[in-house]
């Protein structure tokens, strides 16, 4: 299975927020041997988020969704994900009662009101309002739960609260696909090379050996090797990537192509 982000917000796309999901699921994800697939940022537009939406829940992907659940104006994820599913809202009744614990225990040690009828508290408890047929994912820094659809799963846009999440859907709905998507990469500094040049030798090498993937990576200014391009081979373990690997340096000896160090990730 393939695995998505979408970060929502309008302060990640405006600058005041810096966006720390993206980086730290990446890492999440190569610990046990996963990957990425893909990444969308997205602003408060209810007709951006349910379009986004819409697509994450037909994409068959596990898909992680940061942000916009909170109860405020500017929060549109749990009505959004309603729309694209074509569902109902409705107060999930797990969720209620972990809000109340949460409003029962702001109550001792802040003097809250804990009066189910209270402003306050309806408002709070608007925040398990999710669409019908949703699970919960619980939340130990609050008590106060994200929800999952099928494969795509609602979090906090706090890192506290989201990160914490994600690691433990990975590690228990997910355990199962740890390791599936490990890769290595083999490659090689290019001096005094274009693309251009390198590219029928990039077409060769991902024809002859299924499953591998090809990567040019240029600098024009990097502090040791100046100009020059990183090329290199990525697949996963055994899938003849060091095959791949040595047929692409030896595509590359020619007088007129200096190489410089190899690197092994």
């Amino acid at each position: 299975m393939n695995f998505g982000l979408i970060i929502i917000g309008d302060e990640i796309l405006s600058g005041k927020r810096q966006d720390k999901h993206l980086a730290k699921v990446i890492e999440l994800l190569s610990a046990r041997g996963l990957a990425l697939a893909w990444c969308t940022y997205v602003g408060d537009d209810p007709r951006r988020i349910t379009d986004t939406l819409r697509t994450a829940f037909a994409s068959g992907d596990v898909v992680f969704s940061c942000g916009g659940i909170g109860a405020t104006p500017d929060d549109h994820t749990r009505q959004c994900a309603a729309a694209a599913l074509g569902v109902p809202l409705a107060l999930h009744p797990e969720a209620y009662e972990l809000i109340m614990e949460r409003v029962r225990q702001m109550a001792i040690e802040k003097g809250w009101s804990d009066d189910p009828n209270h402003p306050d508290t309806i408002h709070r408890t608007n925040m398990g309002v999710f669409p019908v047929g949703a699970q919960i994912i619980p939340n130990p820094y609050n008590k106060i739960p994200g929800f999952s659809v099928g494969d795509v799963h609602f979090v906090p846009g706090f890192p506290v609260m989201a990160h914490p999440m994600i690691e433990a859907l990975l590690d228990t709905r997910y355990a199962h696909l740890h390791g599936a998507g490990a890769q290595e990469e083999r490659s090689v500094i290019v001096y005094g090379s274009m693309e251009a040049s390198l590219t029928p030798l990039m077409i060769d090498i991902e024809a002859r050996f299924d499953g591998i993937k090809v990567f040019s990576l240029p600098s024009v200014d990097h502090p040791v090797h100046g100009r020059h391009i990183e090329l290199g081979v990525k697949g996963r373990p055994g899938s003849g990537l060091l095959q791949a690997y040595a047929a692409l340096l030896q595509g590359l000896q020619s007088p007129d192509i200096p190489l410089g160090p190899e690197m092994v990730r």
